[in-house]
This record gives structure tokens, sequence and C-alpha cells, in this order.
């Protein structure tokens, strides 16, 4: 089973109303529910918001948006779920399905997800911090249980039982004592108009009484995605679609003075567009269009600046503003920590800017329909896109359908992106379908990168090797993952800006969301500082941890991997080359232990990493395992060289030749597990194993060679430095 986006399937509701979107499913029952507002919806309203809001928000009249969501059961028994969250490789879709095929008890072959479609979906502020499960997974089941308990009031009068004697299973309801008085889903749904909305929570099921949560269902999208059938946004052909590239400066910063476009506009079938800050040329053909906008000749306004990758530190210091009053973390006295420390240790923690590179780059295809603009984004907020775009377009957003396909990789950079702006203004200004797609030199470009930032942390153990202060300043980075889950008695955290940018005065090109933004960098400084403490009072490192935390939590992932890993205490460096870090993210607790070799070059060989992972409920347990692996190959990266080279404005990392993503050959044996806790409901999976992959290969390093490196990534030059 997979999921179909064509758009020839999807009817054209976009001017509907709540009333007129629930009266367009047909007959059937509808539940309409809510996620959790803080994660779904953004402070204050977003500009050019319609007034109300309505059916999600954008572009529908009525009551405010108190529903973000809807479940449909039609009258053929089969499930709709109307959601407005984006799979972008994650599996999210599966797993959402599983949800509500178990609280409705139907098989998964009976749900249908329809997700990312503006018209279709009510609104949602975006796929990001691993909110698809442990938010809006926790209402989708509440939405689902109530659509049972629906169902069995029906049932009910149906069948002339109690419902106590009533059991649900694949989409029948029967009597537990005689089956054959049996209804179902479809025979209750007939002829039947049933809307209702969520309020509370309904009577969900306990793990102990799960058929399909915690299995490994075959994936939704893998058929079409092994096939090549699965179609993302660049894929879409429409009749006379022109390819467009945009003019683009050579440094952020720049000022365009003057473009000359004269030799484009002759060449046969080129389209050329100067509006305003737009300017492109558009063929039919690709290398047509490539060719036209070579043709292009411009002139800017540049001011070349002096910062780098090596001086953007100092520049960044510099910059920063006081720190945030609600980011703080404090308890005790940091003057008292002094004071009772019998060692005190003092380091700065540093990492630079990183890409997102995801496989599919940025790209949009417009088309006109009448008086209305349909769209494909490869993004992970297509109603957040379709206000922007209402707004450059002076459109109604009612009139702007953002319809979200497979999105090849997001991690945070498609949370935003003017990609799809252009294709609608080019669409609109040639009245052509337009795609807008990203080379991968524009990705780099254009990237909204992850910022650079800097940890400092003071600290001190007293003369039993506990931790006695912990002050940490946090720069750019933000509070994420940051939190002391050790037990030093007097602790003071300072966050100075975050993990999005710092504005111009700061960052010297667009910063942004990097998956589990900040949080790379705040768990590689605690856990690295942590193991320098442990090697001076020549204690063990996983002792030094368990010794200096009272968080069950924190104990049970560190005891766990210690016990897959073979784990065998010894203080550090101790030549063997094995490191431990553990960090908490999305509200999971992730302990990693890393074993390292050096190679001829001097540079990181990671032969193996165990992973263990508390995340509650396990909804699709492969699911977990995958996501787990996946973040841990992606954290290699940025651990081992990763690394964004620039002068001022001008971004000199232009692909991947000079932008060294993690490689197969770099790729370690990853024993990855969920750890069974079904005492809490299903928390986020798709970033917290990437947190602690470098603060283990950094100690794991220093194990071995006694050499410590306080910058990501951990290059072969900085190694050689450190060992020095």
């Amino acid at each position: 089973m997979h999921m179909k986006n064509k758009i020839s399937e999807t009817p054209d509701s976009s001017a509907l109303s709540r009333r007129g979107f629930i009266q367009s499913l047909g007959g059937g029952i509808v539940v309409m529910f809510s996620a959790n507002a803080f994660a779904q919806e953004p402070k204050g309203k977003p500009e050019g918001k319609p007034a109300g809001g309505g059916f999600g928000g954008f572009g529908f009249g009525g009551p405010p948006p108190d529903i973000n969501s809807y479940l449909h059961i039609g009258e053929d028994g089969k499930i709709t779920v109307f959601s407005g969250k984006i799979e972008q490789g994650q599996g999210n879709t599966t797993a959402l399905a599983q949800m509500a095929a178990e609280e409705l008890g139907v098989g998964m072959e009976s749900i249908k997800m329809v997700m990312g479609d503006t018209a279709l979906c009510p609104w949602d502020m975006g796929t990001f911090g691993s909110m698809s499960i442990r938010i809006y997974g926790a209402s989708l089941r509440n939405a689902a249980a109530e659509a049972r308990t629906i169902l069995l009031e029906m049932a009910v009068e149906k069948l002339g039982v109690s419902q106590a004697q009533l059991s649900v299973e694949n989409g029948a309801i029967f009597a537990a004592s005689d089956k054959s008085k049996r209804v179902t889903f479809a025979q209750l749904t007939a002829g039947q108009k049933i809307t209702r909305k969520l309020e509370g929570k309904a009577v969900i099921r306990k793990p102990s009484e799960f058929t399909i949560m915690g299995k490994s269902p075959a994936r939704y999208d893998v058929r079409a995605k092994v096939t090549g059938e699965a179609k993302f946004t660049a894929d879409y052909h429409f009749s006379g679609r022109l390819h467009a590239k945009v003019l683009r400066p050579p440094v952020h910063g720049a000022k365009l003075k003057s473009a000359d476009t004269s030799a484009a506009e002759i060449m046969a079938g080129v389209v050329v567009v100067k509006e305003a800050d737009l300017i492109a040329v558009l063929h039919e053909d690709i290398e047509q269009a490539e060719a036209a906008h070579a043709k292009i000749k411009a002139e800017y306004d540049i001011t070349e600046g002096t910062v780098d990758e090596n001086s953007i530190f100092d520049h960044l210091l510099e910059r920063a503003t006081k720190p945030q009053t609600t980011a703080q973390e404090t308890a005790g006295d940091e003057a008292a920590g002094v004071k009772a420390s019998t060692e005190i240790f003092e380091h700065t923690w540093l990492n630079g800017y990183g890409a997102h590179a995801q496989i599919e780059p940025p790209a949009a295809v417009a088309w006109l329909e009448g008086d209305k603009i349909n769209l494909h984004i490869s993004t992970q907020t297509p109603f957040m896109d379709q206000t922007s775009i209402a707004g450059a377009l002076k459109m109604p957003a009612d009139s702007v359908r953002v319809i979200t396909p497979y999105v090849g990789g997001g991690f945070g950079g498609k949370s935003s992106g003017g990609q799809g702006a252009e294709a609608a203004r080019l669409a609109k200004a040639t009245g052509k379908p337009v795609l807008v797609a990203y080379t991968r030199e524009e990705a780099f470009f254009l990237d909204p990168f992850r910022p650079a930032a800097i940890v400092k942390i003071k600290s001190g153990v007293d003369a039993n090797g506990k931790l006695s202060l912990w002050a940490a300043d946090i720069y750019y980075s933000g509070n994420r993952s940051a939190e002391m889950f050790y037990d030093p008695p007097n602790k003071v955290q300072r966050v100075y800006g975050g993990p999005y940018g710092g504005g111009p005065s700061a960052h010297p090109f667009q910063t942004g969301s990097w998956r589990a933004p900040g949080a790379n960098l705040n768990v590689f400084a605690r856990e690295c500082h942590l193991d320098i403490m442990a090697a001076k009072i020549k204690m063990d490192p996983l002792e030094f941890r368990l010794k200096n935390t009272s968080d069950k939590r924190a104990r049970v992932v560190l005891e766990a991997a210690a016990e897959r890993f073979g784990y065998k205490p010894a203080p550090a460096p101790s030549g063997r080359g094995i490191g431990i870090a553990v960090g908490i993210d999305a509200e999971s607790y992730v302990a990693e232990i890393a074993e390292i070799e050096l190679n001829a070059q001097g540079g990181i060989v990671v032969k193996r990493i165990v992973a263990a992972q508390d995340m509650g409920i396990v909804v699709h347990r492969e699911g977990a395992i995958i996501q787990m692996e996946g973040c841990i190959m992606m954290g290699l990266g940025y651990t081992l060289t990763e690394d964004l080279q620039f002068r001022g404005g001008r971004i000199l990392t232009t692909n991947f030749h000079n932008y060294r993503m993690p490689r197969f050959s770099m790729m370690p044996k990853i024993e990855a597990f969920p750890i069974k806790n079904d005492e809490l409901e299903p928390k986020g999976g798709g970033e917290p194993a990437i947190c602690p992959v470098g603060g283990a290969v950094a100690n794991a390093l220093f194990d071995l060679v006694g050499a410590r490196v306080f910058q990501m990534p951990l290059t072969p030059e900085r190694i050689k430095a450190a060992r020095k």
C-alpha cells in the first residue's frame, strides 16, 4: 500500500468553509480535533493570516483555528485522516496510520492518510521538532478512540447488546458472547452524517491491548520509492511547463546595479521576466534556460567581508546580546560552587556553520487554475508557505493552494525558502506552469545554515568526585538539549541568542534550524567537559556519570548501552578508543558508546556505535531503529567532516566536492535499539540520536590518544594540532 498524490484525484476545495468541506466528504462520521496548541500554532497570528482563521486558519472563514485535523469514517467503512503534517522520509505517515488503526480497531489497509494539502487539511504550523508522533499522534489517537466510542454507541442500538459486551476487531463490532451478533463499520455509517468535535481525552487502549502499535508493518511509501513511482516536486510535469533560472547575487548582501538581459531575450523560446527584485529566464528545455541565464550581464555593488570560518567565533562573541531571561537554568550559588570545588575546569567549545545538503534540493512547481494558483513545493511548512506566497502575489490566501508531495529530506532546511514564491510569481507573470528547482550550488548558497555557535563551561568537582559547580554560557545554539540532568548543587545557564539566527549584525548570512537545532553542540560541550573532569580525577567516564545523576531515565539508557556494548570500566585515556555521551531531545533519552581508531592520515575511523534510546511507547519499532541509525549516520558528518567555508557573505563551499558528507566507507557497525518503556506515551524519534554522536566520538578520541579537540568537525588537522 502506498500514497498517491495525483492532482486529478484531489478535488478543488480550497474555497470551502469548514462546514462545506465536511459536507463534501459525503456520509459517515467526522471527528474534528486539535493537537497541542503549543506545538501546532505559533505565538500570535502569522502575517497574512485571515481574521478568525477557521478550519485550519489559512484561507478558511469561521471561528478560530481550534481544529487542525479531521478523521473521517466513510460509508464504505474506510478511514481517512486529513493532516497538515508532511512526509519527508521519516515514516510518520505509516506510524500515524498505525496509531489511528490501533484505536479504531481496523487493519492498516483501512487507513488513508491525506497530508500537507492546504485545501484539504486543516492548518498546521509545520513538520519539525520530532512532534508528529509525540504531539500530533497523541491527539490522533484520542480522535480515533472517540470515533470508536461513537461506533460502539451505534452498535448498541443496532445489536441490542450492552456496550460492555461488545468488542471491536478488523472494522467490525460484535458481541463477545455471540459473534453472530455482528455489524461492520460500513453498515453503521451507511446513510449517516455525524460530526463531532473531540472534547477532552478519550479512553485510549493500553499497551497490553496493542495489536498494531509496536509492530513494524510495511511503510506506506516503500513500494513507490523503491519502484520509482513516487513523485517529488520536480517530477510533476505539465503541458507547456517552463524551467526557470533565477538571477542570483554572487555574495550575500550584494545589491544589483544593472542587469542586461538583451542577449537572452533574442533566444528562441526564451521568456524573460523582470519584476522588481525578481529577474528570471524561462524555457521549456532546462538546458536552453541555463544557456539564456549564462547570457545575462549583471553588475553588483559588493562589500567584501573579511570574517571567515576561523574568525567567526570572535566575531559572534563581540556581537552577542544580553543573555535571555527565559532560557536560564539556575540552582544554588556560583560563588559557593567555586568554593566547594577542589578542581575547577574552564573550556570553550565550538562548532562552525553547517549545510542541510538534503538529497533533494529545494524545488517548487506552480500552475494557474482560473483566478487561483496551485503549487507543489518541497517544504516542511505548507501553510506558512501558502501565507507568504499569497502576500507576494497580493492574493487572498484561499486563492493559493499548496500540495506537498514526497519531500526528499528536510532537517529544518525546508521550513523556510523562497522557491515557492518565485515559482508562483513567475507562473502568474507568464501564464504558464513554472518549475523552480535549485541547482546544488544554489542550494548551498541559499541554505539557512546551521549557525556557528560557542559554549563556554566553568565547572567544579569536590573531593568525593561529585559535581559541585556547573556554569554554562551558550552563544547562538539556544538551550535545546542543554538540560543539566546531572546533579551539581550550584548551577547556572546563560543563553545568548538562539539557534535560528542572530540577525544581520551577527551572522554574515541567513541561518536557521538544523536537525535538533543547537543540540549537537550543546551535548558535545557538556559530555566532553564531563569527560575532562572524570579523567582529571582518574574515574571511569561511565562511573562518573552514574555517580553524578539521579535521573532515572538517564541512568537506564547509560546502563543499557554499556551492557549491550560489553563495556569494561577504565579511566581515560585507556588507549582503547571508547567514548560515551548521553543526551535528551524531544523528551527522549539517548546514550551512545563509540569505538574508534585512527587511520594512516591521522583521521578518525569509527568502528562501532551502540545507542540505547528511551522514547516511551514505540509505535513502529523498525522505523524507530531506522531513525536512530539515520541520526547516527548524519551525526558522523557534523562530527568528522562537514564544515562550511566562506569569506564575509561569499559562500566558498559550493557542492559536495568541498562539503564532505558521510560516505558508505565511513559507516561503522551501528547497534541501535529502543528501550521498552510503556509507562510513557510516545516521544520524539527523528532527532534525539543525532545529539550525542559528536560527544561520544570526541571522548573516544581522547580515550585513544589523550588528545582533546574542542571544535567540530574533528578533522585530521585539528587532531594533529591537539596531539602536539
